[in-house]
């Protein structure tokens, strides 16, 4: 508790405060802890005789004693919560300051865990701290009972951006097997309710202050494929049902797998697993598993041609957690959360889209053309990408002769200025109603469907949308893996989602200081100078030094 002054209700030793006769309202003597409707002013013997209850149902820890209160109208005794005392009270024993709480926010913020930042303050200060893991609860409590609103929302783009940017962190991910994931009962359909869920998981931190350590928690959230939502915005998402359909990637076909995984991608997947993985890929496939890894990939991608060998891999790769997906616009403000349980997919992403009120008009993402033919077989009676299946124009062979040689280009002039006239199932921004998937700029052209699909044909996009911003956030978030990987699955989702709303709340701060506000291009130029501008860190680090050194200073 550095640096408040201690609540009346805490006092050391059990000794009571000193009684004053009152010159206010009486001129008798008011309990100290209770309110004058609730325990009448009177004689201090009568006063002295009171306070001996609250003695007998205090809360001592040592030298300390915490008192409760009762509640005057039901008469049940609920615990000392002073936020207006900048306190709170994890578990009647740990009591944090407010500062300290903030500190280690804005710590998080600049990926210090709060065991490091435990063991810093024990070392400054001298003052041994509880225990890390129970220090963390404690701070997730606080956060869990913070009116936040998680808007994930940007003041320039609107709550419906008509271009955003999607990608995976695929570092960050809990290490679940499939036996520790509940199956889904027979009549799942792949529908949850978001804010059930997410009030879900803050009750399992809130509970952790009210259960002994290591007893069970009652409130707390198993990883299950029929109750596991992401996190979309309030005014972002359609209603608060969103999908999550991940618990079909465990009886994918290999005809929809050809469709929605192509080898292109599995290859690119393959390329980025572990020497030791691709050994035993080879070994489990009959292949040779002699040689160095060039060779042992090149006969892999020999054998992808069949189909049993094609869905072993994929498999294989797919039984490792998937990570994070978000959805971001163009100044790099996070849009749409979703941890999945297994390896990512255009399946995952999908989902997102189809919960949103308005899907973008433009979307950029790695796997093009295998997001635009998995979406539009969930929904075939009103195609969510078209015209051309998300293509920027008819894919034919003279179309695509000339985006290989740099000579066509595709203007989506709704852009700049939006649609006039109403057009049914109209974005609210751009006023059209086409949707595009395109390739950001180190994936174009990778396979003959991308060729079309080049951000650099559409020249209200070209140079002025940074499609590697996406990137950029997971290189800070990577730095976040060495305390959340050891974390439980429902401390980690907790934990992500929090630590991205501060990190939005951070940037979207920055934006609405600036003196230039309008959609179009002009939000396009925006996202480009945000991405020159100082990373969060570096903003934040004055004040996070200054917070350390006013406590430590004061403990």
């Amino acid at each position: 508790m550095a640096g408040t002054t201690r609540h009346i209700t805490i006092q050391k030793d059990q000794k009571f405060p000193q009684l004053e006769r009152c010159t206010k309202c009486c001129k008798n003597f008011h309990c100290p802890f209770c309110m004058a409707s609730i325990f009448k002013p009177s004689r201090p013997d009568k006063v002295k005789l009171h306070m001996k209850s609250h003695c007998n149902k205090a809360v001592v820890h040592g030298d300390i004693a915490t008192y409760c209160k009762q509640c005057p109208q039901c008469g049940m005794f609920y615990r000392y919560q002073e936020w207006k005392d900048r306190l709170h009270n994890f578990n009647d024993h740990i009591i944090l300051d407010i500062p300290l709480c903030l500190t280690l926010r804005n710590l998080l913020q600049v990926h210090t865990s709060v065991s490091r930042a435990v063991e810093f303050l024990q070392l400054t200060t001298g003052v041994e701290f509880p225990p890390p893991d129970t220090m963390l609860d404690a701070y997730l409590q606080f956060e869990a009972l913070t009116d936040h609103e998680y808007k994930y929302s940007c003041p320039t783009c609107g709550d419906h951006p008509p271009v955003v940017i999607m990608g995976v962190h695929k570092q960050t991910a809990s290490p679940l097997s499939e036996n520790d994931i509940e199956k889904p009962p027979e009549n799942f359909k792949g529908e949850v309710n978001l804010e059930e869920f997410w009030e879900s998981l803050s009750k399992e931190m809130i509970c952790r202050g009210f259960v002994a350590n290591g007893e069970h928690n009652p409130f707390a959230v198993p990883p299950s494929y029929h109750f596991w939502a992401p996190w979309i915005g309030k005014n972002t998402r359609h209603s608060d049902t969103v999908l999550n359909t991940e618990f079909q990637k465990v009886h994918t076909s290999s005809e929809i797998l050809n469709m929605t995984v192509t080898e292109e991608r599995l290859r690119e997947e393959l390329f980025k697993q572990k020497d030791d993985v691709i050994r035993t890929l080879c070994i489990e496939c009959g292949v040779d598993s002699t040689g160095s890894r060039s060779d042992l990939l090149l006969r892999l991608y020999k054998e992808l041609k069949s189909k049993q060998t094609y869905v072993k891999i994929y498999s294989k790769i797919r039984s490792a957690s998937g990570g994070w997906g978000v959805i971001m616009c163009p100044c790099g403000i996070v849009y749409s959360l979703k941890c999945n349980l297994c390896a990512e997919s255009p399946q995952d992403f999908a989902d997102l889209l189809l919960s949103w009120h308005h899907m973008p008009n433009v979307i950029i993402y790695d796997s093009a053309q295998a997001l635009a033919k998995h979406t539009n077989l969930r929904a075939p009676e009103k195609l969510p990408f078209s015209p051309f299946e998300g293509c920027l124009v008819e894919p034919t062979q003279a179309n695509k002769e000339l985006a290989r040689c740099g000579q066509l280009k595709a203007s989506l002039p709704w852009l700049d200025e939006k649609t006039r006239g109403t057009v049914p199932h109209g974005h609210p921004v751009t006023g059209s109603a086409d949707h595009y998937v395109l390739c950001a700029h180190f994936h174009e052209g990778s396979t003959d469907g991308d060729v079309l699909r080049k951000l650099t044909l559409v020249p209200q996009l070209a140079d002025k949308v940074n499609s590697e911003i996406s990137e950029k956030l997971f290189a800070q978030m990577k730095k976040n893996d060495y305390f959340l990987d050891m974390s439980l699955p429902s401390t980690h989702l907790f934990q992500m989602r929090n630590i991205i709303h501060h990190y939005n709340e951070n940037k979207a701060n920055k934006l609405s200081t600036r003196s230039t506000k309008s959609f179009g291009s002009n939000l396009l130029t925006e996202a480009v100078s945000e991405s020159l501008t100082r990373s969060t860190d570096d903003v934040m680090e004055d004040t996070i030094l200054t917070s350390l050194m006013v406590l430590s200073g004061s403990a």
